[in-house]
């Protein structure tokens, strides 16, 4: 697979300071956070870690591709969620590794048209195709 070319329109600047027990800033001042392990990873759990910000990122972007599917198919996804859970442990190599399950909740369409949605969402969400082939993603509807 090779990386397409992109056209960027918008570029998100943010610069960690002393990694996953510091301080995270965006350049234009709209988040800083302080970032600490979670508790069970032996840190303080006080602050927020990457793990949260990626599965942020990842519910809001998905969320916004699943709207952009919606519109296309004529579909209701008024009044949905999107959770994302971010996991991260060791892999067989003595690494780190991140899962994240994406599970859609959309009320107003049926089981199957639910499914149907999320699985084209998965197809066009910027964060699904950055990570497509390099972490386990599964995709859940209730």
């Amino acid at each position: 697979m090779s990386v397409q070319p992109v056209e960027v329109a918008y570029t998100a600047v943010a610069t960690a300071e002393n990694g996953r027990d510091g301080r995270v800033a965006t350049d234009d001042g709209k988040l800083e956070v302080t970032a600490n392990p979670p508790r069970e990873m032996g840190g303080s759990g006080a602050g927020t870690n990457p793990e949260q910000l990626f599965a942020a990122g990842y519910s809001a972007c998905f969320q916004s591709a699943l709207g952009v599917v919606a519109r296309r198919e004529k579909a209701d996804v008024s009044g949905s969620t999107v959770t994302a859970r971010v996991g991260l442990g060791k892999t067989p190599d003595g690494g780190f590794g991140l899962t994240v399950e994406i599970s859609a909740h959309i009320p107003n369409v049926t089981a199957d048209a639910a499914r149907d949605l999320v699985e084209k969402a998965h197809q066009v969400c910027p964060y699904s195709r950055a990570t497509r082939g390099n972490i386990e993603v599964s995709l859940a509807v209730h």
